[in-house]
């Protein structure tokens, strides 16, 4: 089961999607396959990803280990708005994700700029890497 998070998420990263690493795992951007975890949805639509969500996305530009591989990644970072449960409202500069394993580890050591305080409630383990977390 995932943790549900308080803030109203909007989802926006659709299979196709492109967006940068924020970790030092050896991969430098990423394009989404699809959402893990995700069922259903309105016919004939794009099912959408957004921070805290964990993806399947294949290294587009990185490590030659990582290259044309599908990888699990946390979303740590969205351009669209997060709505928080206090009123106040966060949107990043960019879309970027981390890689982790299949327990939801990180394989990075650090992370590059800041990470959503939603990921955090949901991926504790996530947060001990993180530089910033807004």
């Amino acid at each position: 089961m995932v943790k549900g998070v308080s803030s109203k998420i909007t989802k926006t990263l659709v299979p196709g999607s492109v967006f940068v690493s924020a970790d030092n795992s050896g991969a430098y951007m990423y394009k989404m396959i699809h959402i893990i975890g995700k069922t259903g949805g309105k016919h004939g639509r794009l099912s959408a990803a957004g921070v805290g969500d964990t993806v399947s996305a294949s290294v587009i530009k990185g490590n030659a280990t990582y290259l044309k591989k599908p990888v699990r990644v946390i979303i740590i970072r969205q351009k669209a708005l997060i709505r928080r449960a206090n009123g106040m409202r966060v949107r990043f500069e960019d879309n970027a994700g981390m890689m982790v394993s299949d327990e939801n580890l990180p394989i990075g050591t650090e992370v590059k700029g800041a990470m959503a305080r939603e990921v955090v409630e949901r991926f504790v383990k996530v947060a001990g890497i993180a530089s910033r977390i807004i």
